[in-house]
C-alpha cells in the first residue's frame, strides 16, 4: 500500500521555482506521513541517526523515501498543498477493502421487504482538531468571544462507514471548515457537509449507504442533497429545532393515528422495554414545498418505569413494526463516529489534537489528512493482513503494539513492513502463518 500511496504524493503539486530543490515532494510527504503511520513524532530523527550509522534507515526500506528532509522543510514544502489531492487514497483503500469482500460485514438489512444486508451506514460529524488563542493560519475559523478575547480553531466534518455490530470504523475522506472563495459569510459544519455530499454523495450512495447525522443535518436542504445523490438518511430530528414535525406527531397522538411497537428483552437481570412510535410522510418543515419524511421516536424503560433512553430520528426509508428496531439500531449507531474514530484519534496515539505544525496555509488541514490516512491504513492491515492482526491481537493495545513499532524501528533496520512482522511474530513466538 505505501507504494500506491507514493504514488499518489508524486502528483502533489510543487510551488518551488525552478524544480531545482534538493527534496521531492513525495519524500516530504511520506516523511509526514511515517510520523503518523508509527505514531512516533521523533521517527524521522532516529531514521536520520540510523541512516549516519548503517548507510540505510526504515525511512527507506518502510516508507519508499529517497532523502529524509528536515522537519522545516516539511513543513514548508507541504503548506501549500490542499489535502484534497490525497483524498484519491481513501477512495483506493475502501475500493480494496470492497473488492476484498471486507466491507460486506458493515453492511446491514434496514428494509423489511428485502432479504438481504445490503445498506451502507455512513456517519457525518464535526471534529475539532485545533484551538488556540495565538495560532492560526488563513484557514482558521476566528471566533470573538463576549469577554473580547479571539480564538482560533480548525473543525472538519470526518465521515466513516460504520456498523451497530462492531466498534470498528472505515475512514472515508474528511471535508474541512475553512473559509471559500467569494463568501463573506463563515465557513460551518452544515455547509462543509454539503460540500461532502457534492464530491463524494453520488459515488458511496452507490453503494447503497444510508447516512446519519446529527439534528444539524435533519434540515431540508441538506435531505434533498442526500436523496438527490441517491442516498438514504437517518438524522436525529429533536423537538426543539423541528416544530412543525412535532406539532404533526403530537396531532396524530391526539387521534390516536401514532402506531407503537414494543419489544421487551433481558440484560443480566434487568427487563427493559423499547416502545417505537413511527409516523410516515411527516413535513420537514411548516411550507408548501415541505419534504415528507418518515418520523421514528424511540423509548427505552426499565421495570421499575425508568427511562434509560429516548431519541428521535426522520428517515426516507419505510418504517413498519418488522423494522422500526433496526432502522433505531441504525440511527443509534452514529455514536460508533464519536467511539471508534474521533476518541481514538485524540486518545489513543493519533494526538489529531496536537500542534505537528500549523503554517500558513493547508498545512495544519493536511496534517490532520495525514492522520486520518494513517488510521485508515491500520485499519486495511487489521482486515487483510493475517499477520498484522496476529501481532496487534497479542499485544492486547494499540498503544503497546505501536510503541514497540517505535522501539523496533528505533534501533533495528528492516527490510520491509513483511519483515518488521515476522520479526515480531518471531519474538513473541506468535503461532500463526509461516514467517520464513
Amino acid at each position: 500500500m505505501i507504494t500506491a500511496i507514493k504514488e499518489v504524493f508524486k502528483g502533489l503539486p510543487d510551488q518551488r521555482k525552478g524544480k531545482n530543490g534538493v527534496y521531492a515532494m513525495e519524500d516530504a510527504a511520506l516523511a509526514a506521513f511515517s510520523v503518523f503511520y508509527t505514531q512516533s513524532p521523533s521517527f524521522l530523527a532516529h531514521q536520520r541517526a540510523m541512516e549516519k550509522t548503517k548507510g540505510r534507515s526504515n525511512a527507506q526500506n518502510l516508507f519508499e523515501m529517497v532523502l529524509i528532509p528536515t522537519d522545516a522543510c516539511i513543513r514548508k514544502l507541504l503548506d501549500p498543498v490542499d489535502p484534497q489531492h490525497v483524498y484519491p487514497l481513501f477512495e483506493q483503500i475502501f475500493d480494496a477493502l470492497d473488492a476484498g469482500g471486507h466491507i460486506d460485514s458493515f453492511r446491514v438489512k434496514l428494509d423489511s421487504s428485502s432479504p438481504e444486508a445490503d445498506t451502507l451506514l455512513m456517519a457525518l460529524d464535526g471534529t475539532q482538531y485545533h484551538q488556540s488563542a495565538d495560532i492560526h493560519c488563513h484557514q482558521c475559523t476566528k471566533t470573538e468571544h463576549k469577554d473580547g478575547s479571539v480564538s482560533y480553531s480548525h473543525t472538519m466534518v470526518s465521515p466513516v462507514v460504520v456498523t451497530p455490530a462492531s466498534n470498528e470504523v472505515i475512514c472515508l475522506p474528511p471535508e474541512f471548515v475553512e473559509p471559500q472563495d467569494g463568501h463573506a459569510k463563515q465557513d460551518c459544519e452544515t455547509m462543509a457537509a454539503k460540500r461532502w455530499f457534492a464530491a463524494h454523495g453520488n459515488r458511496y450512495a452507490a453503494r447503497g449507504a444510508t447516512f446519519l447525522g446529527d439534528d444539524l443535518y435533519a434540515r431540508q436542504p441538506l435531505c434533498e442533497q442526500v436523496l438527490a445523490s441517491g442516498g438514504n438518511f437517518i438524522f436525529v430530528c429533536k423537538p426543539s429545532s423541528h416544530g412543525t414535525v412535532y406539532e404533526w406527531i403530537n396531532d396524530l397522538q391526539r387521534i390516536n393515528a401514532v402506531p407503537t411497537h414494543q419489544v421487551t428483552w433481558r440484560k443480566g437481570r434487568t427487563v427493559y422495554t423499547d416502545t417505537y412510535r413511527f409516523v410516515a410522510d411527516v413535513p420537514l418543515r411548516d411550507r408548501d414545498d415541505a419534504l415528507k419524511v418518515n418520523w421514528l421516536e424511540l423509548t427505552t424503560r426499565d421495570a421499575s418505569g425508568q427511562e434509560t433512553y429516548h431519541n428521535a430520528w426522520i428517515t426516507r426509508h419505510a418504517l413498519d413494526s418488522d423494522n422500526v428496531a433496526s432502522i433505531a439500531e441504525a440511527g443509534r449507531a452514529r455514536w460508533k463516529i464519536e467511539n471508534g474514530a474521533n476518541n481514538v484519534m485524540k486518545t489513543k496515539g493519533y494526538h489529531l489534537e496536537h500542534n505537528f505544525g500549523h503554517g500558513e496555509q493547508h498545512l495544519a488541514s493536511l496534517f490532520a489528512t495525514f492522520n486520518l490516512l494513517a488510521f485508515l491504513l491500520h485499519t486495511f492491515q487489521g482486515m487483510v493482513s493475517e499477520k498484522y492482526r496476529l501481532v496487534r491481537e497479542h499485544l492486547g493495545t494499540r498503544t503497546k503494539f505501536f510503541h514497540d513499532i517505535q522501539a523496533l524501528t528505533t534501533y533495528w533496520c528492516f527490510e520491509s513492513f513483511e519483515a518488521l512482522l515476522d520479526f515480531m511474530i518471531k519474538g513473541l513466538e506468535i503461532e500463526g502463518p509461516d514467517s520464513s
